[in-house]
């Protein structure tokens, strides 16, 4: 094979290695945090996030102060060790001490809604 045949096929190659690469790191963890989290109240419903999005209190969404619109996290409860995936759609919480708010939903299935707050683990993954 000709020499510069040879430098563009390995070169193709090397291409397709990183892209793949890239694909199947895609969820993979990039930020890992703890703190308190509160939710939402339901009579925030409708209202528009900094997304522009509508509140949903049914939807499994969050707000953060820092990580960008469409972030998946895993929000874990220690408490409960219930854990929860939500997107970030929104900015805050504004409440000192805090780290996420949760939607109601999001606050339901790691059994937050008793308590008010309570202290989580997040785990962000690319958007």
């Amino acid at each position: 094979m000709e020499t510069p045949k040879l430098i563009v096929l390995n070169l193709v190659l090397l291409m397709l290695a990183f892209v793949m690469n890239a694909r199947v790191h895609a969820d993979t963890v990039m930020d890992v945090e703890e703190g308190e989290a509160s939710y939402y109240a339901d009579s925030l419903a409708g209202n528009k996030t900094a997304s522009g999005e509508p509140y949903d209190k049914d939807a499994l969404t969050a707000a953060h102060r820092s990580l960008p619109f469409g972030t998946k996290v895993k929000v874990t409860y220690l408490k409960t060790g219930k854990s929860v995936e939500v997107v970030i759609n929104d900015r805050g919480p504004h409440a000192k001490g805090r780290i996420i708010d949760l939607s109601g939903a999001a606050a339901r299935a790691v059994g937050l809604v008793e308590d008010g707050h309570g202290k989580v683990k997040l785990e962000a993954s690319a958007p």
